[in-house]
Order: C-alpha cells, then structure tokens, then sequence
C-alpha cells in the first residue's frame, strides 16, 4: 500500500453497487460535506496538539473526503480524482511564477497583490467579475476568518489604518458602547451589534498584530481549560466540587492555577 491508486481502488469498492457499502452508496455530495468539516477541525487539532502519528491519521481521513467527492463525480461523468489533481498543480504553478517562471517580486507583499491580481484574472476570464472589493469572501466561512477576509481585502485599497494603536483606540470604542448599551437597557438586538462590533475590532487589532484571531483564541480556550481542570484537581484533593464552593475561593485558585501553571511551562522551556 501507500500509493494514491490503492485509496482510489477502495473508494471504488466501498461504492460498488455490487457489494459495496450500503452507507458509502447511501452518500452524495451533500451529506459528506459535514464530515469534511469535521475532519478539517480534527487536522487542526491533531496540529494544535503536535500529535504528528495523530496527524498522519487525520490527514488520511481529510484525504478520504476529497476522493470522496471525485468518485461521486467520476461516476456521474463530471471528473475524476487525475482532473482534481491536474487542475490544482496547474492553478499552484500559474499562480506562483516567481518559482516556475522568471517573475521577480521584492517583498511578500507585492507576492501577495500579484497572487490577488492572478485570482481576479482566472475569475474573469471564468466570467465571474467582481461587483465588489469584498467580492468572493463566502457566507459560510466560520465568522472569525470570514472577519479576517473582508479587513484584509478592504485593506488592500487602502481602507485600514497604519499602525495598530488606532485599532486598540477602535476597541475602547466599542467596548464603552457595549457598556452603555447593557446599563441603559438595550434591548437583545442592540446588545448583539454592539458585542459584534467588539468582536470585529478584535479581530482587526488581530490582524495588526499579524496574529491569526482564530488560532489566538484556540490558544485561550486551550488556557481557560487548563486552568479549570487544575482547579478541579486542587478541589477533589480536598474532597469537594467547584459546585461547592464558593466564588471568591475559585476566583483565589483560578490565580493560583495561573501560576503553577505558568511556573512548570517557564521550567519545561528552559
């Protein structure tokens, strides 16, 4: 095993109507979309972990996906998984010609425009021309990277700020409307824009900082999980629950958790 010919062979039998898996048989486009966005998540936390033998694994099973796809449409005439393969090698070298052509660009940021200039092209030649800046940024994106997009897109006509500190002013902004809104009563609505507001300020000062938001937040959650299992840990030695006690002791272990834990990642990285 280990050549893409046998994965595609399996896939093939798993959708044999002559034997095959009545669940792999049973799927369309559609229904497996779901577990394409599960397996991403899956890759993405395998990475997170620096699981590498888990990582082997997931990316197996985010590959599995797209030959998915392309035997559904090989079977129904559209294209097979060679066509995918070809289209996107093809797309990688047309779109990199300072590696496979002479282009010289001087610094990322004008490798960055041009990468942009080449996706406008390939679209309208597509017929698909732009009705705006913001053009191509799709709905579904998870709301932190689809934030991330139209700021960087905005950006690139000269709609964005120069440095950070007007960013983090932004913030304050939005922070003290936020504040205003909840002590004057404001209704659910109004609550729900002036927080959202919040969010996108944050992910703006994010981008500033050339921090990835969603990864920056992974990173909080993954703290806030730490923390809270320690504090659990401290209340069991002594036979009780974060159910049974009271604020001001967990808000005291919370900052001791702080500690020890920043302590023993201080000693691991010397």
């Amino acid at each position: 095993m280990g050549d893409i010919r046998d994965l595609l062979d399996v896939m093939a039998r798993l959708r044999d109507p002559e034997g095959g898996c009545p669940w792999d048989l049973a799927q369309s486009y559609a229904t497996i979309v779901p577990h394409t966005i599960e397996e991403a998540h899956e890759v993405a936390e395998a990475i997170e972990r620096e699981d590498f033998d888990g990582l082997r694994d997931e990316l197996g099973d985010l590959l599995f996906q797209v030959v998915f796809y392309a035997e559904i449409a090989r079977e129904e005439g559209r294209f097979d998984f060679s066509d995918v393969v070809d289209a996107i090698a093809t797309k990688m070298v047309r779109r990199h010609p300072h590696v496979f052509a002479d282009v010289r660009y001087e610094n990322i940021d004008e490798q960055s425009a041009a990468w942009e200039r080449i996706k406008a092209q390939e679209k309208a030649e597509d017929g698909d021309t732009p009705t705006s800046v913001l053009h191509g940024v799709l709905k579904s994106l998870p709301a932190l990277s689809r934030a991330l997009k139209l700021q960087r897109k905005a950006s690139r006509v000269g709609f964005d700020w120069s440095t950070p500190d007007p960013v983090l002013n932004k913030i304050g902004e939005e922070l003290a409307e936020l504040r205003e809104e909840l002590h004057g009563g404001g209704d659910r609505e109004r609550l729900d824009a002036e927080l959202g507001d919040l969010l996108f300020a944050c992910v703006n000062a994010a981008r500033h900082l050339q921090v990835d938001p969603e990864q920056a937040l992974r990173g909080a959650n993954r703290r806030f999980e730490d923390r809270f299992h320690r504090i659990e840990t401290m209340l069991g030695e002594l036979g009780r629950s974060v159910q049974e006690t009271d604020l001001e002791e967990l808000d005291a272990l919370w900052e001791r958790a702080k500690k020890e834990i920043g302590a023993e990642r201080d000693g691991r990285r010397r």
